[in-house]
């Protein structure tokens, strides 16, 4: 399989793909037509040198990526939030414009509200919960490795609980089926396929680089660092140590899942596996018109006839510029 380096996103009734430095949002609309929105992907950092080294690069990714996350979670929400009742005066064009305005402001203001509340509820959850749960067996005299060990098994049986509790939720499955659908469609163009619904349908829900694996590794990555607090003498310490290595933990598991995105290797293949496994939790099989969203999102940013035939040696016939019928006329004129 070889990386085209596309990357997505399930959102609500649709999926958001990015490449290079643009990114797509295509949603199902109410009425079953699929709208899609391209914009420019501009990193929050800038575009400075440094910001492309190894581990920095990842906890800059992921960072972008929730901003970007947010943003479209937020516009494909909006295609399904009950209409408002028309005021019986209308709005100037002056009000039209403030009112846009105001809407715009308190949209980013809950866009990066949301995000990092949910950081640091995770960071509270994921990071500090467990090891504080995990210390009270000092009450029954382990030591802090012991701690250190249980804090681990604390921390995976958390993460995995939640995962199969939102899993049962009926409006997170159907964001999972799109998963699927994004995994699918991604698959399908990296093992040299034609981007079609039949095609797409056939391939694999599962992606090395899926951000299920990503999580997955976080929590595994976090538990080996972890280790280097054991000699740390006071609590309190540790548990700011914790949380100023999620940055650090979060650019060694990017770096991993870029390189098992590209890799055919039998050992990074075999690490690979505990994520793949996880995401039969975290996808679902999707629909055709699933699938025919997914391809819309993904025909939007990267032209995947040019990399089958660049990868794969492909061959297209050169697409014929026709002219319409109301184009001849209006030349004729």
């Amino acid at each position: 399989m070889k990386s085209s380096n596309i990357g997505g996103q399930a959102v609500m009734e649709g999926i958001m793909m990015r490449h290079k430095d643009k990114y797509s949002v295509a949603v199902r609309k109410p009425n079953q037509e699929i709208e899609v929105k391209v914009e420019d992907y501009k990193s929050l950092f800038g575009n400075r040198e440094i910001l492309k080294k190894p581990i920095v690069r990842g906890v800059v990714s992921f960072v972008d990526s929730l901003v970007v996350g947010t943003k479209c979670l937020m516009y494909s929400a909006s295609f399904y939030e009950e209409e408002e009742e028309e005021n019986q005066e209308e709005l100037t064009q002056e009000e039209r414009e403030e009112k846009e305005r105001k809407e715009a402001r308190a949209e980013k203001i809950m866009m990066y509200g949301t995000m990092v509340f949910s950081i640091v509820l995770s960071v509270g959850i994921f990071m500090v919960l467990p090891y504080l749960l995990a210390s009270l067996l000092r009450k029954a005299g382990a030591t802090e490795v012991l701690v250190t060990v249980a804090e681990g098994f604390v921390k995976t049986g958390i993460f995995l609980g939640y995962m199969v509790l939102i899993s049962r939720m009926k409006d997170i499955q159907r964001v999972f089926m799109y998963h699927g659908a994004e995994h699918k469609c991604i698959n399908c163009v990296e093992h040299g396929m034609d981007l079609t619904v039949e095609n797409v349908m056939a391939s694999s829900r599962q992606h090395k680089r899926c951000g299920t694996s990503f999580l997955l590794l976080v929590m595994v990555v976090s538990i080996l660092f972890h280790f280097v607090f054991v000699a740390v003498p006071f609590l309190w310490l540790r548990v700011v140590g914790r949380i100023l290595l999620v940055p650090v933990v979060a650019g060694v598991s990017y770096e991993f899942i870029q390189l098992a995105g590209r890799s055919e290797n039998k050992l990074v293949c075999l690490l690979s596996k505990p994520g793949l496994a996880l995401q039969k939790l975290t996808t679902r099989e999707p629909d055709a018109h699933m699938a025919e969203v997914a391809i819309a999102a993904v025909e939007a940013v990267f032209d995947w006839k040019a990399y089958l035939k660049e990868e794969f040696q492909k061959e297209y016939p050169e697409e014929e510029e026709t002219k319409s019928e109301e184009e001849m006329q209006g030349e004729a004129v």
